[in-house]
């Protein structure tokens, strides 16, 4: 068995190292006129005049067709394209968002943009076409080009047009994936030159306006049946097009250009040529920003850099990671849990001045003012005797990480606290406690009403709705206290301030060595690793959170796949039944719970359907797991079944046995021998699957990878480690199934009793 582990184990690895190196066969093109091109990878929009460009000016070429044309754009920043074909202010704005994607001056054509409607409405496009001539004549056609078609990346300056709101609605589509011309902007609405245009015309028509946002291929069939009145996306007016719907006069001169990566160049000629090097926080404006998901740092980065591309991570501890291996440029953070990073990691720094200071408090459901009051006379006491400013010492100024002893007896009930344990001085895990300032605080608290403390470590985006679901009693991790939150829970007094700073690798700060020309000595292979062993799993004795994780992971998966089956069982039998009282909500039932991402059901199930039921989240995992699983059990079941042939049923009736007899004895031993492989590959699909069950603060083997990661911030070695078990469990979970389908072989059974 242990050969075959590592038979297994090596496969994988050899997999993986053929797929690198398959992927790394189609080396990236770079094209610095149109005609290096020829034999490029190039992306274009369906349905767009891209396509033909592409397909008569490019004929030996790669031709890759996208429904969208921001994941053409992603593909050529990833390196899976070589170009794109794109009209020249949808280009013209990702270069300047991208450092490293340039235009190419040559056009590949020119085109009129206008606003298309149907052959038929004769009436509305002599409205339009007056409507445009007006625009242009009085200057506001050149105003919005000014406004919206724009050389620099600040904020629109977009006119505010009162439309309608009484009347026949002028539905207009778009495609709002095509920024400046028509795109979504943060409050959810179509905006844009096109957006504007579009509500000008209703404002001229005196209508309500309808935006219909759909694939641009969707666009003109739309159009022709009727589902909506005009066009109004920065669509070419093209002779084919001419041939199914009727075009306004042009208002926009367009041309479509190629789009293309930069030639690579070093670190230090890329900061010699400038624009790399970040001198202050005015800097990111354009920038790769990393936040977490649901904090402050996420709405600010929002409101303050809506040129800047947002990535949302769930701890901290990501976003350390994302930051040392350049996923994203900079990322911000509280000040304080950032001082014990950047002394573990010496190639990080902070950029330029605190972007803002904010009140820190612990988060109480709006029901529980009592509690709420009863902290807030704890927090003033503890401020008054100077319990509070010992804890301030020792924790934040000091840095040190001993929780102090604070017996916690009596019978006045369990005092739940949600955390995230997002880091020192504040909250952590060590020793495979919960220890930090903010759990010291809470100790000390819940010792003073005479109860016991039971700490929730949980996603942070998680925890405001823990609290306001009534999942936990109080939420305490350096939360800031910010007018939105107000709006679902109640806020204590504050009891610190917190500023909010970037960090960034100091290569990509002014005034640092550039990373290129930096030096270290090379640690040897087994040296690294041994030290990646230590500080992962020995030291703090981190070794029972993975312990503690395998087991939740195995009780989890054993857990939920016996309900799923079970249940699966019961909906196949509903299914297979021929009243439509039975089989139609079992359809149904398989139909929305294989079409609902799990991570959503198991979220509903615990904030909303045990919303007002303390209830522990494993049992809830696995209510969750379970259910999906049933979904795809069932109709495994209902294949095998129908698979067996039907004369043998009706032969075992023949030969006397009941219906029941049948079943069992027939039909569903060659049931079972024909579902095994499907179902194996399920179960193993649900031991994965419950990785996520760190959203209802449940420590599974992930979870614990997260914690090991906040505390040492090493990237690979629980990952790694992390994987491998996982691996582990699926392989013996396979090696049992393998065993089983042997036993249930009709085959192997002769051969036996052959051998008997």
């Amino acid at each position: 068995m242990g050969r075959g582990i590592w038979r297994h184990l090596m496969g994988v690895v050899v997999l993986a190292a053929l797929a690198v190196s398959g992927c790394n066969q189609t080396e990236s093109r770079v094209i610095e006129k149109v005609s290096d091109a020829e034999h490029a990878r190039i992306g274009v929009m369906t349905g767009s005049t891209s396509e033909p460009i592409a397909a008569k000016r490019f004929p030996e070429a790669q031709v890759k067709s996208f429904d969208n044309i921001a994941d053409a754009f992603g593909a050529l920043k990833s390196g899976q394209l070589d170009a794109v074909i794109t009209a020249y202010s949808s280009a013209f704005l990702m270069s300047k968002q991208n450092d490293d994607l340039k235009i190419l001056d040559e056009p590949l054509s020119h085109e009129d943009t206008a606003i298309a409607v149907r052959k038929d409405d004769v009436a509305l496009l002599k409205s339009l076409d007056a409507i445009i001539s007006d625009l242009k004549a009085d200057g506001t056609i050149a105003s919005m080009d000014k406004r919206w078609l724009k050389s620099d990346l600040g904020p629109y300056d977009e006119l505010v047009i009162k439309v309608p709101t009484q009347g026949i609605p002028l539905r207009v589509g778009v495609s709002a994936t095509r920024e400046p011309f028509s795109f979504v902007d943060g409050k959810g609405r179509v905006t844009g030159h096109d957006g504007e245009l579009a509500r000008l015309i209703a404002a001229r028509l005196n209508r309500p306006i309808e935006f219909s946002d759909m694939r641009f291929m969707a666009l003109i069939p739309a159009l022709q049946s009727g589902k909506i009145d005009l066009i109004v996306t920065g669509m070419s007016a093209t002779d084919e097009r001419r041939k199914h719907v009727s075009f306004t006069q042009p208002y926009y001169a367009n041309f479509q250009i190629l789009l293309v990566r930069k030639a690579p160049v070093s670190a230090v000629a890329a900061a010699a040529a400038g624009g790399l090097k970040m001198a202050s926080t005015d800097d990111i404006v354009d920038k790769r920003i990393g936040v977490m998901t649901g904090s402050a740092h996420d709405s600010y980065a929002h409101k303050h850099y809506p040129k800047a591309k947002i990535l949302q991570f769930a701890n901290f501890a990501d976003i350390t990671l994302a930051v040392q291996t350049g996923k994203v440029d900079v990322a911000l953070c509280d000040a304080e849990p950032l001082k014990d990073i950047l002394a573990k990691d010496n190639q990080l720094a902070v950029l330029g001045k605190p972007l803002f200071a904010t009140p820190v408090g612990v988060g109480f459901n709006k029901d529980s003012q009592a509690l709420h009051a009863d902290f807030n006379q704890f927090l003033a006491q503890v401020k008054k005797d100077g319990t509070f400013d010992d804890m301030w010492d020792r924790w934040v100024v000091k840095r040190e990480t001993k929780m102090p002893d604070i017996p916690l007896a009596g019978n006045g009930g369990m005092l739940t606290v949600g955390t995230s344990g997002a880091g020192l001085p504040f909250g952590a895990v060590k020793d495979n406690e919960m220890i930090g300032l903010d759990i010291e605080m809470l100790r000390r608290f819940a010792a003073a009403k005479g109860m016991q403390l039971r700490v929730s470590n949980m996603e942070f985006g998680a925890l405001v709705a823990s609290v306001a679901a009534g999942k936990v009693d109080m939420i305490a991790d350096s939360i800031f206290i910010t007018a939105e939150r107000q709006k679902k829970i109640d806020f204590s007094d504050p009891y610190f301030n917190t500023d909010t700073v970037a960090f960034a690798r100091k290569g990509s700060i002014a005034g640092y060595p550039d990373e290129a020309a930096s030096t270290s000595v090379p640690v040897g292979f087994w040296q690294d690793v041994k030290e990646s062993f230590q500080s992962n799993i020995m030291v703090e004795k981190r070794y029972l959170l993975l312990w503690d994780g395998l087991k939740t992971t195995i009780v989890l998966s054993i857990l939920a796949t016996i309900f799923g089956t079970l249940l699966g069982g019961l909906v196949c039998f509903l299914r297979m039944a021929k009243s439509p009282f039975l089989n139609v909500p079992a359809k149904i039932y398989i139909s929305i719970l294989r079409g609902m991402p799990v991570v959503v059901l198991l979220m509903l199930i615990y904030y909303v359907a045990f919303a007002s039921i303390d209830i522990n989240p494993v049992f809830v995992a696995v209510i969750a797991f379970g259910l999906n699983f049933a979904a795809y059990v069932a109709e495994i079941f209902r294949t095998g079944v129908e698979g067996v042939e039907r004369g043998q049923t009706e032969g075992g009736l023949a030969m006397g046995f009941s219906k029941v007899q049948t079943f069992r004895l027939i039909v569903l031993p060659q049931t079972i021998r024909r579902i095994l492989p499907v179902y194996q590959g399920e179960f193993i699909s649900l031991v994965k699957m419950t990785s996520i069950v760190g959203y209802i603060a449940v420590q599974d083997l992930t979870k614990a990878s997260d914690i090991i990661r906040s505390r040492t911030f090493d990237a690979f070695f629980p990952l790694v480690l992390i994987a491998v078990l996982y691996f582990l469990i699926s392989y013996v979970l396979i090696l049992f199934l393998d065993w089983v389908e042997r036993r249930t072989d009709p085959k192997r059974k002769r051969r036996m009793g052959a051998m008997a």
